[in-house]
């Protein structure tokens, strides 16, 4: 497989802070998106939202002029619920105007609540069933290899999807076949619609689990933009096996009344004084700045 040493370029401290500020905005997008679809899930595209910015605007090879580009890296997100995160994200990198998330779930829109590929052909799958997207991304970058093909398969996946048996038989497929250019991104949130992933089916030790299925195992802070990007950077450098990085996530984040609550694994804020506090909270940063035009 042709080599793509260290392609994943080291960050500077202006670059954090400018990706930090960006998060910050789609965060706002996807609360915006909500209300005016009124519906969809609110905790998991929040806590995700530091992630995909280091995606789409450091860590993959893309481009939203082209987007079905040949040489472009493959991101799958196998948790679709949580795909107003992606699109708000796509939007401001160019893929689409920023005034079209505003139609989210509406009829006839390309931005339904879980991808669609036929509707946008960035979007690499259609997603719904949980768990599929693991085994996608792992047949994907099995192609990737057999053909020699240099870019690298991403793949989005919460942690609640882990308690579906075909993300376990998609590990052990990719060790199988050392599919070092295949990474996998668990948005570990400790939550899903239930509850509490650990009182539902505990899932650790996790870390300890997918090294013995054979991965490379790393573990990051998910709101750390720069950790994020040096994992995937050690991803992509990391010959003998595929990688997996298990993000620790707040759900919810950057809105206090929503953070590490269930309750908002899949409903929106509500128009008014509810959206309005979260909004401010953003543009505040907690109340740290108190120009609330920012």
């Amino acid at each position: 497989m042709p080599a793509r040493n260290h392609t994943v370029a080291a960050i500077t401290d202006e670059g954090v802070r400018t990706l930090e500020l960006l998060a910050n905005t789609i965060r706002q997008d996807i609360l915006r998106m909500l209300v005016e679809a009124k519906s969809g899930h609110s905790a998991g595209p929040l806590g995700m939202t530091d992630v995909f910015t280091a995606l789409y605007f450091h860590i993959l090879r893309h481009n939203p002029k082209k987007p079905s580009w040949s040489e472009r890296d493959r991101l799958f997100l196998s948790n679709g619920h949580i795909v107003p995160v992606r699109y708000a994200t796509m939007a401001r990198a160019g893929y689409f105007p920023v005034e079209e998330l505003a139609t989210l779930r509406q009829f006839g829109s390309r931005l339904q609540g879980h991808p669609e590929l036929p509707r946008m052909a960035a979007l690499e799958n259609t997603s719904g069933p949980l768990g599929d997207g693991s085994s996608q991304a792992a047949g994907t970058a099995y192609v990737a290899k057999m053909n020699s093909e240099a870019w690298h398969t991403y793949c989005v996946m919460s942690d609640g999807e882990l308690e579906c048996g075909i993300t376990w038989e998609a590990a052990l497929f990719a060790a199988k076949y050392q599919l070092n250019n295949l990474t996998w991104i668990i948005d570990r949130n400790n939550i899903q619609i239930d509850g509490y992933t650990e009182n539902i089916m505990p899932l650790e030790q996790l870390h300890e689990k997918f090294a013995a299925f054979g991965w490379n195992v790393l573990e990051v802070d998910g709101h750390n933009i720069r950790d994020i990007i040096n994992a995937c950077d050690r991803g992509e450098s990391t010959w003998e096996k595929p990688t997996v990085i298990i993000a620790h996530t707040i759900p919810g984040k950057g809105v206090s009344f929503m953070e590490c609550e269930p309750s908002w694994h899949g409903k929106p804020p509500k128009p008014g004084a509810e959206v309005g506090d979260a909004l401010r909270e953003l543009r505040t940063l907690g109340g740290k700045i108190r120009n609330e035009s920012l």
